[in-house]
């Protein structure tokens, strides 16, 4: 039988998750299903390869191996996850380098309150495929190591502190984080078939230096436990497989939180899920099984806006950064040609909400040498 008979049910492991509930997101009633864009339909392909709604335009920020605007620093090779940060009057935007053993790390790029790029330089160096990560309340960037028994490093945007391993996030293959102000938490999700959903629970707030409590998540009928993984270095077995039963998902990618609910995405089965610390519920947010012509294959990094849209960059498919909208409509937002060999990811606003940055991650030469980072500017939504 089709999944598509399944409109309100789906397998995580042995657990089902019943769909179909409203989450505390804008009433949000999963899962989202094609339709227009609130942007209208995109435009032809712009000087970069663009194709945009109209009235947006973009530009280039950054080319992998080539010098950032007049700054003289070089940027890095395959730019993946990305965040923002705001700098008085303008912001900061940093960007992982996914690249191998002891090349990977994170570079970051200074705005002025007009988007002119003021700087740019390292924040941290000497580590491996720093894949997607996650902006803390505090304003530090932790970036993710993409590998076998990775680690989280805690980076300072500006620079100025020297960044640090927080060995208490685990050690697993690490792709995204999402902190949760509000219950005092961090989500992390894992890039294997096999992978898990973590949950963080800092001994201090604010301070990852302090250690914390490293747990897994369970789900049954839609319901959510949380079980402390036993070892989180996995020095002799690996963290998802310390708690047993504890929920599967296919190659766990972004993350971002709002509104007591946790987005992330799946790129093995093509979902986004939509997890309530309220409610401790989990329903798919969208699956490009359970509607027509699915928009969205391969969603990598997630991000969203204070009206409620979620960006959803993708890794192959057509190359968009699709919007799920409040009212669970799905659609292209924009789509990168002639760069069917890279993946779309790093997105993230500025702190207005008026320009969004992501990169293409290995451009139009297909190696990590040709990553290219973008800026689009227009008008993005502030109502719905």
């Amino acid at each position: 039988m089709e999944r598509r008979s399944f409109l309100r049910a789906a397998v995580i492991g042995t657990g089902t998750v019943a769909l179909g509930f409203t989450m505390t997101r804008e009433s949000l009633a999963f899962p989202a299903k094609t339709g227009p864009s609130p942007y209208g339909a995109l435009q032809a392909a712009n000087s970069h390869g663009i194709m945009l709604p109209q009235g947006f335009t973009s530009r280039i920020i950054a080319r992998s191996g080539q010098a950032v605007a007049s700054t003289g620093f070089t940027w890095h090779g395959a730019p993946d996850g990305g965040a923002c940060f705001a700098d008085g009057a303008g912001w900061i935007y940093v960007s992982n380098a996914e690249l191998g053993t002891g090349a990977g790390g994170v570079s970051a790029i200074r705005f002025s309150s007009t988007g002119a790029v003021t700087s740019a330089y390292r924040i941290l160096s000497g580590t491996t495929r720093n894949c997607a990560g996650g902006a803390t309340p505090w304003n530090t960037w932790l970036s993710c190591e993409e590998t076998d028994r990775g680690y989280v490093y805690e980076c300072d945007p500006w620079g100025a502190t020297t960044a640090s391993r927080r060995p208490a996030l685990g050690r697993f293959k690490h792709e995204a984080a999402a902190a949760n102000p509000d219950h005092r938490v961090i989500y992390l999700t894992e890039d294997e078939t096999d992978g898990g959903f973590y949950r963080f629970t800092p001994a201090v707030w604010g301070d990852l230096s302090r250690g914390g409590t490293l747990q897994i998540a369970k789900v049954s009928s839609g319901n959510v436990t949380w079980v402390t993984v036993p070892d989180p270095s996995a020095a002799s077995t690996r963290t998802r497989y310390q708690v047993t039963g504890s929920a599967v998902f296919n190659g766990g990618e972004g993350a971002y939180y709002r509104n007591n609910t946790c987005f992330f995405t799946t790129k093995g089965d093509n979902r986004v899920w939509a997890y309530n610390e309220a409610t401790k519920t989990i329903a798919i947010a969208y699956d490009d099984n359970l509607t027509t012509s699915p928009p969205l294959t391969g969603p990598d990094n997630i991000t969203g806006t204070a009206v409620g849209d979620l960006y959803v960059a993708e890794d192959g498919g057509n190359m968009e950064i699709c919007i799920i909208t409040p009212n669970d409509v799905i659609a292209p937002f924009l789509r990168v040609t002639n760069q069917s060999s890279s993946e779309l990811c790093g997105v993230a606003f500025n702190p207005a909400g008026n320009r969004l940055y992501f990169s293409s991650q290995r451009g139009t030469t297909g190696s990590s040498s040709g990553g290219i980072t973008y800026e689009v500017t227009g008008p993005f939504r502030t109502s719905l």
